[in-house]
């Protein structure tokens, strides 16, 4: 958040994992990316230390291709750029098992916020097993707490499954949480393509929802097609049919730390660079 309250204009780093693979792409991509508006960047562990073959793997099959950059000085790099580092992602069993090391980690790039970004092979239909997530959650809450760290939690599509209460598994979570321990980075591209209304999610829950991710949602089909069906993906910010104007307004009279634009792919021009100056432009014009 700037000094006058507003919400920085920050972006995730998986968006530009494919342009920072080298020490000269980083600093050359970091750079831009200030000259575009971007006053934060949001970084993810796995990024910033050397990876796993396995992880890579992982998640360039889930198409959010990583890059290479992992065994660079991000610490340095990004204090070179002038980005504010507005958290860090890692996953929960490594903040369970590793608390005062993901503390250390966090704070070495000069942030106090770190992000859960979900949990993988999880049945977000199993009422229990969400309690016991919960439960989870607010044991490493406030155990990051102790080093001075708080905790968000990233949604993805599953939270929006329905359990047997009939409430989506995203809301337990909220309600079954300790607000004192955990807070929320609502991912707004996800929520939207699961069925869920962003805004009424933010109308709801807003005062824990302390991070806002936020993409467009469209398609780039042009010219005529076999069939009215289209593919519907991720677009530029002000390119699609989400209601990013009224959200983000919304976010930052909740006074959200930082506003975060995240795609991993179906970029303009096939650069992730370019997308990111688009989206820019309507942060620029929502959050001057």
């Amino acid at each position: 958040m700037t000094a006058s309250g507003r919400p920085l204009r920050a972006i995730q780093q998986i968006q530009i994992g494919q342009v920072t693979s080298t020490e000269s792409q980083a600093r050359d991509t970091l750079a831009r990316l200030a000259s575009a508006g971007y006053e934060g960047i949001e970084l993810n562990g796995f990024m910033t230390r050397p990876t796993p073959l396995f992880v890579r793997a992982l998640t360039k099959a889930a198409g959010m291709p990583v890059g290479r950059g992992g065994r660079l000085d991000w610490p340095r790099l990004v204090a070179e750029s002038g980005l504010s580092v507005v958290a860090v992602h890692e996953d929960l069993g490594a903040i369970e098992s590793e608390t005062m090391a993901v503390a250390a980690r966090a704070a070495g790039f000069g942030t106090r916020t770190v992000v859960v970004t979900g949990m993988y092979r999880f049945d977000y239909g199993d009422d229990s097993a969400v309690t016991r997530l919960a439960r989870r959650l607010d044991a490493a809450g406030r155990a990051l707490a102790a080093e001075g760290m708080r905790l968000l939690y990233h949604n993805h599509t599953a939270e929006f499954r329905r359990l047997g209460s009939g409430r989506a598994a995203w809301e337990v979570l909220v309600e079954q949480t300790d607000s004192d321990a955990v807070g929320f980075e609502l991912d707004c591209f996800w929520a939207v393509t699961a069925g869920a209304d962003p805004l009424a999610l933010l109308d709801r829950f807003g005062e824990r929802v302390r991070l806002l991710h936020i993409t467009d949602r469209g398609s780039r089909v042009t010219g005529p097609t076999m069939t009215p069906i289209v593919k519907v993906d991720s677009v530029e910010l002000g390119t699609g049919n989400m209601a990013v104007d009224a959200i983000i307004t919304r976010s930052a009279s909740l006074h959200v730390d930082a506003v975060v634009v995240e795609t991993h792919k179906n970029w303009i021009d096939g650069s992730p660079l370019r997308s990111a100056e688009v989206s820019g432009e309507v942060l620029r014009r929502l959050l001057p």
